[in-house]
């Protein structure tokens, strides 16, 4: 045993009982951002998956989104669709206040 050693000093005690506070507070800290990567990279996965399945269907059935997109009338038909998808969602806030 070495007198001089730091981790053999009884004067430094407290010092070592805070570097072992530290390097616990560390591990936790480390296993709860490797316990969020992990979930962030599960959504990842899925929405990879997700967008996958539809380019599938989209090559399956020779569509091309862009090219579409491009056509006349497909502005005005966003537009409609976007009217119709409001006028549902407050439909469906009336309802949802009526029902008891």
């Amino acid at each position: 045993m070495d007198p001089t050693d730091p981790a053999t000093d009884m004067s430094n005690g407290s010092s070592l009982t805070d570097t072992q506070a530290e390097n616990e507070r560390l591990r936790t800290r480390v296993a709860s951002l490797e316990a969020e990567l992990v979930e962030t990279q599960a959504r990842t996965n899925a929405i990879v998956a997700q967008t996958q399945e539809r380019v599938y269907w989209l090559d399956r059935w020779h569509l091309d989104l862009n090219a579409l997109m491009r056509r006349p009338g497909a502005a005005e038909l966003r537009g409609a669709l976007r009217g119709v998808r409001a006028v549902t969602r407050k439909l469906r806030q009336a309802k949802r206040r009526l029902r008891p």
